[in-house]
């Protein structure tokens, strides 16, 4: 029976698809088998060495100590555009509210609850103050164009909007998703010096944490309205209070307010409410779950951020053996040649690599005995045996 640990709150959606006679569940188990998690922090958690895998019902895992799980063999995954388009329409509601001052109206409305029957006119004579401007006609610019970045590029179309996208690596998948009409930028700088709101879906990496900065902010138009539903750490807070304070960035709608953002005229502080949707969360749930499940049964991995992606239809009357290596050369020829000494023909098998990492499916069509497993652990560079039977 396999071991799951929750770390968070998960839906019941995803973990009803567990069968009670194969897996315990519980927020409080010792020796895992796999986590899944949402955003609790586990940089500072010990990771028991019965851990094979962890699944973050979400895109983002910088709450997971990805260098020390590799190490040691464990497989992360997450759920990209699972909650792709819950985050989409709070960045198209993130860029309306940017446009209209519909907070400030909402809350200079709701200081007249006193007035009683001046109330009405109330509203007549004060209502100037919060016009704003349409989203038609204008120019959006979108950094990063995966599976959010390209349905708000989508959506904005629709809008009537001038949509400029770029993404240095756009994938496939996620350019067919795309409309024709975006139009692609040669380079960021081209991006931000053209376009009246701007909205970021990049992922948070040394490479990218605190990118939009003063330098940044000075290639912009005047009064840009900036929607960072993506991380916090990608904008240098110091920064765009002091572009806030000139004039140069209008509104920044934010997802990830912290102290030093609450209170400054220009911020419109949103409390992480990206994925924060039943659907969504029902959706990560199930995707996490499932491919948690075809890891943990089949040894096959599909949306790991630290291992590749690879996947075997597994026979019947098989035995599988699973075997995580660092991607150095000759690992391969010092298997086999040691399932071969061992008398354990190869019916089929697949290798993959990402990075440092590497990845094997064997297949046999004998039983592989228990003992195997020391025997390949002592070749140098094996990281993680396992047998599914």
């Amino acid at each position: 029976m396999f071991k799951i640990q929750t770390l968070n709150q998960i839906s019941s959606a995803g973990l009803d698809l567990l069968a009670r006679n194969k897996y315990e569940v519980s927020s409080e188990l010792n020796n895992p088998d796999a986590i899944i998690l949402r955003s609790f922090k586990m940089h500072d958690m010990a990771l028991p060495k019965s851990l094979k895998a962890i699944a973050r019902a979400g895109a983002g895992v910088n709450n997971i100590p990805l260098e020390k799980c590799s190490q040691q063999g464990i497989v992360v995954f997450n759920t990209p555009g699972a909650n792709a388009n819950a985050v989409k329409e709070l960045v198209l509601a993130g860029m309306l509210i940017s446009s209209r001052d519909i907070v400030g109206g909402i809350n200079w409305a709701q200081s007249l609850k006193d007035k009683g029957d001046a109330v009405p006119t109330l509203i007549e004579k004060g209502k100037g103050q919060f016009s704003g401007s349409e989203l038609k006609g204008k120019k959006l610019g979108v950094v990063g164009l995966g599976a959010i970045g390209a349905m708000v590029a989508n959506d904005a179309l629709a809008l009537g909007m001038e949509v400029i996208g770029y993404d240095p690596y756009l994938s496939v998948e996620a350019a067919w998703s795309l409309s024709s009409e975006v139009k692609k930028a040669s380079g960021l700088e081209t991006l931000l010096k053209q376009v009246d709101y701007l909205t970021i879906h990049v992922p948070l990496l040394d490479s990218t944490k605190g990118m939009y900065n003063a330098e940044k902010f000075a290639m912009m138009k005047d009064g840009i309205k900036i929607m960072n539903f993506a991380r916090g750490e990608l904008i240098n807070n110091a920064d765009i209070k002091k572009a806030l304070e000139n004039g140069k960035v209008g509104v920044y709608v934010t997802d990830f307010p912290d102290a030093s953002l609450l209170g400054v005229k220009g911020v419109i502080p949103v409390p992480h409410l990206g994925a924060s949707t039943l659907e969504s969360e029902d959706n990560c749930a199930i995707m996490a779950t499932k491919q948690m499940k075809n890891f943990l049964e089949f040894g096959n991995i599909k949306n790991s951020v630290n291992f590749p992606n690879c996947e075997l239809p597994k026979q019947e009357g098989t035995t599988r053996l699973i075997i995580a290596n660092k991607n150095i050369p000759n690992m391969i020829s010092k298997i086999t040649a040691l399932l071969a000494e061992n008398n354990i023909n190869i019916f089929d098998m697949i290798n993959k690599s990402k990075a440092d990492i590497a990845y094997n499916i064997i297949d046999s069509d004998k039983a592989i005995d228990e003992s195997i497993l020391d025997k390949i652990y002592q070749i140098d560079g094996i990281l993680r045996v396992k047998i599914i039977k």
